[in-house]
């Protein structure tokens, strides 16, 4: 203590110490309450303040409010709608086409176009008209629940969307009511022609279940042989369904009472069906919960269904009958006439004539089950081809098919075709030059058309091809080749293209007990035994082997065809226990190249390949690719006589003398088309004898003989005389002498000037139209007359060619009863039996000759052995 007060005594510096804090105490004490009276003031001053604006803030507040609320509502409404957006959009990408269409939308034409079933099938709407749906393909069974008519009604209205969402013919349904016989479900009825519905009642149940049981077995071991969990994943996979989907309907009623077996049968079923596409939709039956999905239907056409909860299903109005009848005609009659066929232009290479046929031939004809083209092979194995198919199934069209695939494959350098048709039509013209069309395929090198009574052209055809077999063989051996392919590389110079050979309706060829048929089964086993090493390949085609009596015993032969191709309901073209041409629907056909065992069957969709304009699109496309110096083919057509051919420049004439000139008769029925020619050299008996009545081609072939004569000799160095003596040969004769300068013409009253003035110092010609006409100016010396003609006249260069119109009258004109025909060294015969020319012909019994339109048979004793037919030429002077 300091100051003044360190005097005071101890007490009294005590309380004054004390009472000066006190006072600062009571300072400090006013400070704060003027401080705190002072804040009172301002806090009062401000809740007066809040006081009087406490209605603006408290409206700013309401307003803020309201207008969260409304924008949270638009926000609400918006999501709202995006939401059930998305739901319909999922839904329709669920349920799209037929599975969610509502049946108000649908039109009774309508057709199934789909290429995959639908898991998710329509029944209502739930929410905001939102499409309810339930699964059924490849996804679960169904349980309905409720009124009887109501469930029934959906039940129809689910299958008709299986039905239609679904590839046509790819469901199957089979409804078990034995309560209805089938009536609750009638309205599906017209789905049985197809096999797409059938009806089962009272006792049906057993056999149903086993047979589903069976198919699940198959389905399991065969189908999905441990390769695939179900179905649905090897359809995903491989592009392609195997088998189709089954769906049993089994409509029960409450007294309904399954066997033990029945119920095991049934959950079997329910537990692996699914994966092998068998589904059940029940009424009245339970089944295993874990499989099923349940629909609940109420009396007022509502339903709850396991798959929307407690959403209430609004259910659609069930398809009205006259839509559902429509809609199932529609489809069963597209189950009946077949998938459409692939496309033409699907058989076509991106590229022309890219492939080499050394080793094989391969085209392609059509779309097998798995959605790839299929391909016919024709090389060392399998090395030939048999077609059946009965008419109408398709057969042209296929063969269409094969070679436009292989035309396009193939260069002329590549390929040779010869094409015989002998049916009645023209299948084959189109590939030749014709009139309205000048373009032709260039591989082909032989068309043969309307050759059902030529069955000696399809004889030409495989002996031309011998000939070429045997020069292959030749060349093979030569270079050491044992198949085309060594022979093609060890003479690359070479032309050694594959030759296909297409015999349309072939049993005709075989279709006699004569020489031609044993001729031609004879050829056919050899080129069908050596031709495949060759790269000569056969194609028989036929609307049924079963009567072919030559084949009968040939079992060697049909033994080379192991590339069988079987058209629907063909017959014996495939082997005795396989009947898969059977069941198989229009546009399709069944290839095997196994002989025609079951295993080896492929079942082929084939183009529309017979449409005329795009064919010769393409043709003429190949034909202006074709190279420069390819020859159009050789057409014969069967119905239409050949023309007279252009012919050469004559001989010389030293030639002339020497070997005699030649006559041309007519056309062979050859691959070729080579003329028949008559050499009228100084050999005795060097005259022609026309015999028959026919007198059109009679007279074609006396003009076409003169014609042809008249070219060789130069004007003046040869004498032509022409004898007419009937008013049905004076045109043809007055044609022949106009085209014949300084031709002599003779009528019934010259005959015996003729005849005595026949010498010549040259060549002399003489053509005589109807002889047997003039008999009775003949009588007597006339005969002579004729007779030293014949004999005589060839030595010293005279020759006759006579028209007789019978046999008879040609003896009688020779010398009558035992008269020998040896100054007749070749004849003609039109319609004049084979029996009838035995006194003509060097064998007993005469030539096999059954006479025919257009047709003559020639014989000419210095050079042939048998006979030939020949065809008049059609001459136009």
């Amino acid at each position: 203590m300091s100051g003044p007060e360190q005097n005071l005594p101890p007490t009294r510096g005590l309380v004054n110490a004390v009472r000066r804090e006190l006072a600062e105490a009571r300072a400090a004490a006013r400070t704060r309450l003027t401080a705190a009276l002072a804040a009172r003031q301002a806090a009062v001053a401000q809740l007066e303040s809040v006081r009087k604006t406490a209605p603006a803030r408290r409206n700013a507040l309401t307003a803020i409010r309201d207008e969260s609320c409304q924008a949270a509502q638009a926000r609400w409404e918006r999501e709202t709608s995006a939401l059930t957006a998305a739901l319909r959009e999922h839904a329709d990408a669920a349920a799209p086409g037929f599975a969610g269409i509502p049946f108000s939308g649908w039109r009774s034409c309508e057709k199934s176009t789909s290429d995959a079933g639908n898991t998710l099938l329509r029944i209502g709407t739930v929410l905001t008209d939102l499409p309810a749906l339930v699964p059924l393909l490849d996804a679960s069974h169904l349980r309905l629940t409720g009124v009887e008519g109501n469930v029934d009604g959906v039940i129809s209205g689910l299958l008709v969307r299986a039905l239609t969402c679904a590839p046509p013919g790819a469901v199957r349904v089979t409804v078990y009511d034995p309560g209805q016989l089938g009536g609750a479900l009638a309205g599906l009825a017209p789905l049985a022609p197809a096999g797409l519905v059938s009806y089962l009642g009272p006792g049906g149940l057993s056999p149903l279940l086993d047979e589903l049981v069976e198919h699940i077995r198959r389905i399991n071991e065969n189908v999905l042989a441990g390769s695939y969990p179900d179905l649905a994943e090897l359809a995903r996979r491989t592009g392609r369904r195997p088998e189709p989907w089954r769906i049993a309907v089994l409509l029960a009623d409450a007294a309904t009472e399954l066997t033990s077996a029945q119920q095991a049968q049934l959950d079997r079923v329910a537990r692996t069906g699914i994966a092998s596409g068998v589904h059940l939709i029940t009424r009245g039956l339970e089944l295993p919960a874990s499989y099923v999905e349940t629909i609940q239907v109420s009396r007022d056409n509502r339903a709850q269904s396991s798959l929307t909860g407690e959403l209430w299903i609004k259910l659609d109005s069930p398809p009205t009958p006259t839509l559902l009848t429509s809609v199932c005609k529609a489809l069963a009659e597209q189950v009946i006439a077949g998938p459409p066929p692939v496309p033409f232009a699907a058989l076509l290479p991106d590229q022309l004539w890219a492939e080499s046929s050394a080793e094989a031939l391969r085209a392609p004809v059509g779309e097998g089950t798995d959605g790839r083209l299929v391909e016919l092979v024709l090389g060392d194995d399998p090395p030939h081809a048999l077609i059946g198919g009965p008419s109408g199934s398709g057969k042209t069209n296929l063969i269409y098919a094969w070679l436009a695939a292989l035309a396009t494959r193939y260069s002329p350098t590549e390929l040779e075709l010869h094409l015989l048709d002998f049916k009645e039509g023209v299948s084959f013209a189109r590939f030749a030059p014709g009139t309205r069309d000048p373009s032709w395929l260039p591989q082909v090198k032989l068309v043969g058309i309307n050759v059902n009574s030529d069955r000696e052209f399809g004889l030409a055809l495989l002996r031309h091809l011998s000939v070429e077999l045997k020069r292959r063989a030749s060349a093979a051996k030569k270079h050491d080749a044992s198949k085309l392919s060594e022979l093609r590389k060890e003479d690359p110079t070479g032309h050694w293209p594959r030759i296909v050979a297409v015999i349309d309706e072939f049993q005709v060829l075989l279709g006699a007990r004569d020489a031609v048929t044993n001729e031609a089964v004879s050829l056919l086993e050899d080129l069908a035994r050596r031709g495949r090493s060759q790269g000569i390949h056969l194609v028989l085609a036929s609307q049924d082997v079963a009567g072919i009596e030559a084949l009968w015993g040939k079992s060697g032969l049909v033994a080379q065809f192991t590339l069988r191709i079987a058209l629907p309901k063909a017959r014996r073209v495939l082997a005795e226990t396989n009947l898969a041409a059977e069941l198989i629907p229009r546009c399709h056909a069944v290839v095997n190249a196994d002989s025609g065992v079951p295993s080896a069957n492929a079942v082929v969709r084939l183009p529309d390949a017979g449409d005329r304009d795009t064919w010769m699109s393409l043709q003429e496309q190949l034909w202006h690719a074709r190279p420069a110096d390819t020859e159009p083919p050789r057409l014969f057509d069967g119905d239409v006589p050949p023309l007279f051919p252009l012919l050469p420049p004559p001989p010389p004439a030293e030639a002339l003398t020497r070997l005699g000139a030649v006559a041309l008769l007519g056309e062979t029925i050859d691959v070729m088309g080579r003329p028949a020619t008559l050499r009228l050299n100084r050999a005795p008996g060097r005259n022609l004898a026309i015999l028959g009545t026919r007198a059109e081609e009679a007279c074609a072939i006396l003009v076409s003989a003169g014609l042809t004569l008249g070219r060789q000799h130069s004007p003046g160095s040869a004498r032509f005389s022409v004898l007419c003596l009937d008013d049905d040969a004076t045109a043809a004769a007055k044609s022949l002498h106009k085209a014949l300068p300084g031709a002599e013409m003779y009528g019934p009253s010259e005959v015996l000037e003729l005849l005595e003035n026949w010498q010549s110092d040259k060549p002399h010609y003489v053509f005589g139209f109807a002889i047997d006409a003039a008999a009775s100016v003949l009588s007597g010396r006339g005969h002579e007359l004729l007779r030293g003609l014949l004999n005589k006249g060839p030595e010293s260069r005279v020759h006759l060619m006579g028209w007789w119109r019978t046999v008879a009258r040609l003896r009688d004109d020779l010398g009558g009863i035992g008269a020998r025909f040896d100054a007749i060294g070749a004849w003609v015969a039109l319609d004049v039996h084979g029996a009838e020319l035995a006194s003509l012909y060097p064998q007993p019994g005469g030539p096999p000759w059954h006479p025919r339109h257009q047709r003559a048979l020639f014989f000419d004793r210095s050079v042939h052995h048998r006979p030939e037919i020949i065809i008049p030429y059609e001459v136009v002077t």
